[in-house]
C-alpha cells in the first residue's frame, strides 16, 4: 500500500475543507461532499492501495481493503473530523434516497462491532471444537470461564448496539447504555415470573407487554433512535445552564419505560418476524434458498446489501443458539476465493499474480472478500460469473445438507471452529467444491484480457 494514502485522498478529494463527511466501514471510506466537482476520481482510483471507487445515493465510496483503519486514521488527523467518526453535515444538497440510508445506517451501527463478533466466533468455535474431541470438559469451570468469554457479546448486544447506534445518531451514548441496560437487569427480567415472554404488567396504569432483551438486535435501535430525537427537542426547550441534569433526567424518564411499553415488544416481534421468514425459506427448500443465496451474496457486497442481511444471522445465533445462512455467505467467499486461484494461474501478469495471493490470503485468515471482489472479480467481469457460480454449486450443498454455524463470522479457514457440530462435514465440502468449481470456472471462462490471460 502506497505510503501517505490517506492525506493523498484528501487532497485529491478536494482538501478538508470540500468534505462535509467522512466515515468508514469494514473496507471502504465513505464520503461526501460540499463540491463534487472538486474531487478529482481519476486519479483516486489509480492511487496504489485503492482497488476501486463507487458512487452511492450522494456518496463517494474509497474501497480499501482490510487496511482502511489506517489509512482513515491518517486521512482524518489533524483535521476537525479527528475524533468524531460520524461527523456529519446536514446541509449537504445531495440527498441519499432511502435504501442507501438505510444500508449505510445499519452498516455504521455494526461495522464496530464486527472485530468483536468475529473473535468471539471463533472462540466459541475452538471452546466446542476442545469438548467436541474430549479435551474439555463441559462440567469444568475452565469451559464455564471460556463460554461467557464467548458469548457474553450476544448476551449483552443490546448495550452494544446502543452504544454504536448512539454514535451514529449523535444520541448521548451513556444515556442509551442505561436505557437497554435497564430492560436487561434482574429486577425488570423478574417481572416475568416463570411466564416468559408476553407477560403482561402495568406501568402507571398502561399495559406493558414484559421480554426478555438480552441478545435482541432491533429494541435497542429503535429505542436509541427515538433517544436522539427526544434529545435534540429537549436542549431546544431546557436552559442550557440547567441542561446536564434536566435532560438526562427526562430521557431515563421517558425513553426507559417508552421502550419497554412500544419499542422493545415492536422490535423483539420484528426481529423474530423476519427471522422466522428466512428460516422458513430456508426450510422449505434449503438446495435452492443454497444456491440463491451462496451465488449471488458476493453481488450483494458490492453494493453493500450483505448489510440487511446480517442483523438477522446475528439475531439467529443469538436466539436460536446456530444460523443457517452464515455458512451460505462463506461459501460465497469460497467461491470467490476459487475465482482468485483461477485468476492467479490464468494471468500471466506478474502484478496480478501478486494481488491474487493477497486476495486469497484476506479470504482464507479475515474472510474478507473485497479486495477479490474489485480488485479482480469487477475488474475483469469473468472471474465474478465463475465466484457466483462457485458459491451457487457449494451453497446449494450446503443448504440442502442443513449446514449450521454456532457464531457469527466471515468465512474462511480461521473461522472452521465456529461449524463445529454435526454438520462440520458437510461445511467443509461444500468449501471445497465452491473454491474448485469457482476457480474452474474462472480459468475456463478466463480472465477477459487477451494481454494478461493466456
Amino acid at each position: 500500500m502506497e505510503r501517505g494514502l490517506g492525506k493523498k485522498i484528501i487532497t485529491l478529494v478536494g482538501g478538508e475543507d470540500n468534505i462535509q463527511a467522512i466515515i468508514h466501514c469494514a473496507t471502504r471510506l465513505r464520503m461526501s461532499f460540499k463540491d463534487s466537482s472538486k474531487v478529482k476520481k481519476n486519479e483516486i482510483k489509480h492511487l496504489d492501495g485503492v482497488l476501486d471507487i463507487m458512487e452511492k445515493g450522494g456518496q463517494f465510496q474509497v474501497i480499501i481493503g482490510t487496511s482502511v483503519d489506517s489509512v482513515y486514521a491518517e486521512a482524518i488527523q489533524g483535521t476537525r473530523f479527528e475524533g468524531d467518526s460520524s461527523t456529519e453535515d446536514s446541509s449537504s444538497e445531495e440527498k441519499e434516497n432511502l435504501v442507501t440510508i438505510f444500508l449505510d445506517t445499519v452498516a455504521g451501527i455494526f461495522t464496530p462491532l464486527l472485530p468483536l463478533l468475529a473473535g468471539a466466533g471463533v472462540l466459541r468455535g475452538i471452546v466446542l471444537l476442545l469438548t467436541q474431541i474430549g479435551w474439555l470438559s463441559d462440567t469444568s469451570s475452565t469451559y464455564t470461564i471460556l463460554t461467557v468469554a464467548s458469548t457474553s457479546v450476544f448476551y449483552f448486544l443490546p448495550i452494544l448496539l446502543a452504544f454504536t447506534a448512539a454514535k451514529k445518531f449523535k444520541a448521548n451514548q451513556y444515556i442509551a447504555v442505561a436505557i437497554m441496560g435497564a430492560l436487561i437487569m434482574p429486577e425488570f427480567t423478574a417481572l416475568m415470573g416463570s411466564t416468559g415472554n408476553g407477560t403482561v404488567t402495568s406501568f402507571i396504569g398502561i399495559p406493558v407487554v414484559l421480554m426478555g432483551y438480552t441478545s435482541t438486535v432491533i429494541p435497542a435501535i429503535l429505542a436509541v433512535w427515538c433517544q436522539a430525537k427526544l434529545e435534540k427537542f429537549l436542549k431546544k426547550i431546557i436552559a442550557v445552564n440547567i441542561q446536564l441534569l434536566f435532560v438526562s433526567l427526562l430521557t431515563l424518564l421517558i425513553m426507559v419505560p417508552l421502550t419497554a411499553i412500544v419499542f422493545g415488544p415492536f422490535g423483539v416481534y420484528v426481529g423474530e418476524g423476519l427471522a422466522n421468514f428466512i428460516n422458513s425459506l430456508m426450510s422449505f427448500n434449503g438446495w435452492i434458498a443454497g444456491a440463491f443465496i451462496g451465488g449471488l451474496w458476493n453481488v450483494m457486497v458490492i453494493f453493500g446489501l450483505q448489510w440487511a442481511v446480517n442483523p438477522i444471522m446475528i439475531h439467529n445465533i443469538s436466539v436460536l443458539g446456530f444460523d443457517k445462512i452464515v455458512p451460505l455467505s462463506a461459501a460465497a467467499n469460497f467461491g470467490m476465493a476459487g475465482a482468485a486461484f483461477g485468476t492467479l494461474l490464468k494471468t500471466k501478469d506478474k502484478k496480478m499474480k501478486s494481488f491474487s495471493v493477497s486476495a486469497l490470503l484476506s479470504i482464507f485468515f479475515a474472510g474478507i472478500t473485497e479486495p477479490a471482489i474489485y480488485g479482480i472479480a469487477v475488474r475483469y467481469k469473468r472471474p465474478l460469473i465463475g465466484a457466483i457460480i462457485g458459491g451457487a454449486a457449494g451453497g446449494a450443498f450446503m443448504g440442502g445438507m442443513g449446514v449450521k454455524a454456532f457464531a457469527f463470522v466471515f468465512g474462511g479457514l480461521t473461522t472452521i471452529p465456529a461449524f463445529v457440530g454435526g454438520t462440520l462435514a458437510y461445511y467443509l465440502i461444500g468449501l471445497v467444491i465452491c473454491f474448485v468449481v469457482g476457480a474452474i470456472v474462472t480459468m475456463i471462462l478466463g480472465i477477459g484480457d487477451g494481454d494478461k490471460a493466456s
